[in-house]
């Protein structure tokens, strides 16, 4: 199986056109991805939708082998990028968006920022591969809910696993990633934080739920997400996404 993330977007040329050009996606089976193990991007174009603030869909994440090589890159491509930081103990991570608005979040595959010197620039341009693309993961795709017994209980149905539990309760939510892959990090414990390594450098897209902890209106639905489906292939790769159709 291998799945696919249908985005509504203004001008679907353009939007796929950056994907290709600044972050070194090619075209896959079901879309443009990294790898046909892993999710594939698909664009539609349409009206210019709405992205409403804490609404259901959130962001697609990338992971990188080398995030400050990918910012330098993005920063020489013209692309508007935040300052890399460390989150808690999430990971070291910088967020763009695309032409459409849309989050994208860059994430390093490790807990923390290397602690040796960068290579100059000029250096880093010699290297080997796409700047981004080299190793990349389009590792999750992040959605945020309220109800999360009904977001267990979908879950379940569709036949996911959980890999980590990331609590953050300083910032009023806690992070649940799943996949079909029934694949357990070196720790047993779900929020264990030795695990977050290796989540982050799974070969397969994962689903990413954000639970909001304090009472509110149910995330909107309205946005450029269009649907995710799980799509059938030669191979047979794992991967975290069935068909949707609610809000929860």
């Amino acid at each position: 199986m291998s799945s696919q993330i249908t985005m509504a977007v203004p001008d679907s040329n353009l939007t796929a056109q950056f994907y290709c050009d600044s972050l070194g996606m090619s075209k896959q089976r079901h879309g443009l991805g990294y790898d046909p193990a892993q999710a594939h991007l698909k664009f539609l174009s349409g009206p210019s939708v709405y992205l409403q603030k804490g609404g259901f869909y959130w962001k697609i994440g990338l992971t990188v082998p080398d995030l400050d090589r990918s910012v330098l890159h993005l920063k020489s491509q013209g692309v508007s990028v935040s300052q890399p930081r460390q989150f808690e103990d999430i990971g070291y991570m910088a967020h763009i968006l695309d032409p459409a608005g849309c989050t994208i979040e860059l994430l390093q595959q490790g807990l923390q920022a290397p602690a040796a010197p960068k290579a100059p620039v000029d250096k880093l341009a010699q290297d080997a591969g796409h700047p981004v693309a080299a190793g990349a993961i389009l590792a999750h795709v992040t959605v945020r809910v309220r109800n999360l017994g009904l977001a267990q209980n979908w879950r379940a149905e569709q036949g996911l696993y959980i890999l980590s539990v990331q609590p953050l309760s300083d910032y009023g939510f806690t992070l649940y990633f799943y996949a079909f892959s029934q694949n357990s990090g070196p720790e047993k414990a779900l929020t264990a934080i030795e695990n977050r390594p290796w989540l982050w450098r799974r070969s397969y897209t994962l689903l990413e739920v954000q639970h909001l902890h304090a009472p509110g209106p149910v995330p909107g639905s309205v946005g450029p997400l269009a649907a995710l489906c799980k799509t059938r292939a030669e191979r047979s790769p794992l991967c975290p996404l069935s068909q949707v159709g609610l809000n929860v």
